[in-house]
């Protein structure tokens, strides 16, 4: 069991929402208030500064908590704006979910069941996308999930299901050492940050509805969304997979370096007068940067070293501040 300063733990569930009027109070009244194992279940709001009547429907449906941000920030932003706002109000697990209701609330109980037993500290929901029609996902958003889901199973070294649904479980701890850097979304650099973290992970089968009302608000481009979500994982990887992302790209140079070089000694031998100099000066320049790939990777991985310390330090100043 996780320990807490309290008598009981205290779950807050946090819906980042905008423009959600139609979904979040069903999505309120559907989250359960009693779950064995947890004495208090609280709901924070985060509005990202919606336009219309998320935040009345959020109250009308007993919403514990509302805050809102000046202006549309963004989900990444509004995300970590509600990890912070439920670490200061005692949560000892936090649950994020959608506010667009294609999550089953009631499945809550299941997902923080692992961190209730001391499994796992980050719990993920896994919407089975993989499977024939599973997920209720457009083609172009799975084929994007799927790519997103295998690149970090290929750096981490885990078999990740599905790295990008936001339906998650998170410890007090894990909740502490995450940050968010991206302006875009959080899925995959927290999922990253976790790992490399060595932060206990554990995926769990979950359902997912068709979404009732319109498209999603906070993404509003599957395609700049795709864009944008690669980009935070590149940048994200480099960071915390620096050596193993250098080193492959190295390693890959110089053996295409070395079919230059294969291709001259085949022509040399064939051809013993001709002159084949262009596939060794291709061979070597391939080869030369594959070498300097490498070492910009061990360069990367000693900054890391820094990285890691300040990482802890701002762990250990955020678990003094926020008490």
């Amino acid at each position: 069991m996780i320990a807490a300063k309290k008598s009981g733990l205290k779950l807050i569930v946090q819906i980042p929402a905008y423009n959600e009027q139609d979904s979040i109070g069903e999505v309120i009244k559907s989250i359960p208030r009693k779950i064995q194992g947890i004495e208090k279940v609280e709901v924070l709001v985060i509005d990202d500064g919606s336009q219309d009547k998320t935040i009345e429907e959020a109250k009308k449906a007993g919403a514990d908590y509302i805050i809102s941000n000046v202006g549309n920030k963004g989900l990444a932003y509004t995300f970590q704006r509600g990890i912070n706002e439920a670490l200061k109000l005692g949560a000892d697990i936090i649950v994020n979910t959608d506010a667009d209701n294609q999550f089953e609330q009631k499945e809550i109980p299941k997902l923080v069941q692992p961190i209730l037993s001391g499994n796992a500290e980050l719990v993920i929901g896994n919407r089975e996308f993989r499977k024939r029609n599973g997920g209720n996902m457009p083609g172009i958003k799975k084929v994007g999930n799927l790519a997103a889901s295998n690149i970090v199973s290929l750096v981490s070294e885990d078999l990740i299901e599905d790295a990008s649904c936001g339906f998650r479980a998170y410890s007090r701890d894990a909740a502490l050492r995450l940050l968010v850097l991206s302006h875009h979304t959080y899925t995959h650099e927290t999922l990253i940050q976790a790992l490399g973290n060595k932060i206990k992970v554990i995926q769990i089968p979950i359902s997912v509805k068709p979404r009732k009302f319109g498209e999603s608000r906070l993404i509003t481009s599957n395609w700049g969304h795709t864009k944008k979500s690669f980009g935070t994982m590149t940048r994200t990887l480099l960071m915390y997979r620096s050596l193993k992302f250098f080193s492959y790209l190295g390693l890959s140079l110089i053996l295409l370096g070395l079919i230059p070089y294969i291709r001259w000694i085949i022509l040399a031998y064939l051809d013993p007068g001709g002159d084949h100099i262009q596939s060794l000066i291709v061979g070597a320049v391939l080869i030369l940067f594959g070498g300097l790939s490498v070492l910009l990777g061990f360069i990367a991985e000693l900054l890391a070293a820094n990285r890691r310390y300040l990482e802890e330090i701002l762990y250990r100043v955020r678990k003094a501040e926020i008490k």
